[in-house]
């Protein structure tokens, strides 16, 4: 059975056309039984990137998505199960306004916390790397999620921490953690002394990466400090990729040694056994 999928997004997230029963039919044709909605909500998301002039990106009307996820688990195939989660973008600047959404929504099954924005800038934009080593450039950002989880802790799982690999223009660069190790044991004790996770997010492998978020040897670091809340996540915006690259996903969890997997329920996690 594959995995749930626990980071989708629809017509609800600013990036995102995709209806709701779209992602569902997928689902099912996928042989996936359970998924978590995640659109996403970046609080204080620069106007500078905004889609539509005058109109901020990326804010969620939480009101009617909750209303569209409700209608539909009412006429959900037998034996499929839909939860409602959220992927909150937060930057330092934003961890007590981060706090009173997660506490103001507490009706949430799901909550990712997610670093989208790096000191103003979208590493999505060539802008954030102007005058910037790959190091220098990456190493920022690990160090800008590092501030945001030492002020905000009340999320479930740090989505696709190596995003910004995903990114930038170092065609000869590759990832490695020897570089910022310090940052990523730092962050993933505070991660895991909160009771979060991390996800495995295989978004990537559609994007330009040969391996998912994140990286082996940081999945590899969270084990052996002794995390073990981890979701499995395709960070698709397109139904067609609701589970993709699951089963590369399934061989690198048992890799770097887990065992389990997690599902949630009104913020609860609940294990299963990766088989």
């Amino acid at each position: 059975m594959p995995f749930p999928d626990y980071h989708l997004h629809t017509h609800h997230s600013t990036d995102s056309d995709e209806s709701l029963d779209n992602i569902i039919k997928q689902a099912v044709s996928n042989g996936i039984d359970e998924i978590c909605i995640t659109d996403h909500h970046d609080i204080d998301f620069p106007m500078k990137y905004s889609y539509e002039e005058g109109v901020m990106a990326f804010q969620l009307d939480f009101d009617a998505y909750s209303r569209e996820i409700d209608e539909i688990k009412t006429k959900l195939p037998q034996g499929f199960t839909l939860k409602k989660g959220v992927e909150l973008g937060v930057m330092p600047s934003t961890v007590k306004k981060a706090a009173e959404y997660a506490k103001e929504h507490s009706d949430l099954d799901f909550l990712i916390c997610s670093t989208h924005i790096v000191d103003g800038y979208d590493p999505y934009y060539s802008e954030y790397y102007e005058g910037k080593s790959p190091v220098q450039a990456f190493g920022r950002y690990f160090e800008c999620i590092l501030e945001t989880v030492k002020g905000f802790t009340d999320f479930d799982v740090y989505g696709h921490l190596d995003y910004i690999v995903r990114y930038g223009d170092y065609k000869d660069y590759v990832f490695e953690l020897k570089d910022y190790y310090e940052i990523f044991e730092e962050l993933l004790k505070t991660i895991i002394s909160a009771g979060g996770g991390i996800e495995v997010n295989t978004g990537s492998l559609y994007k330009n990466l040969s391996y998912p978020h994140p990286h082996k040897e940081i999945l590899k670091l969270y084990h052996d400090l002794g995390g073990e809340i981890i979701t499995v996540g395709s960070d698709a915006h397109f139904s067609k990729y609701v589970g993709y690259g699951f089963d590369k996903a399934r061989e690198l969890l048992l890799e770097c040694g887990f065992k389990a997997y997690a599902t949630f329920v009104k913020r609860k996690p609940k294990f299963y056994d990766i088989i």
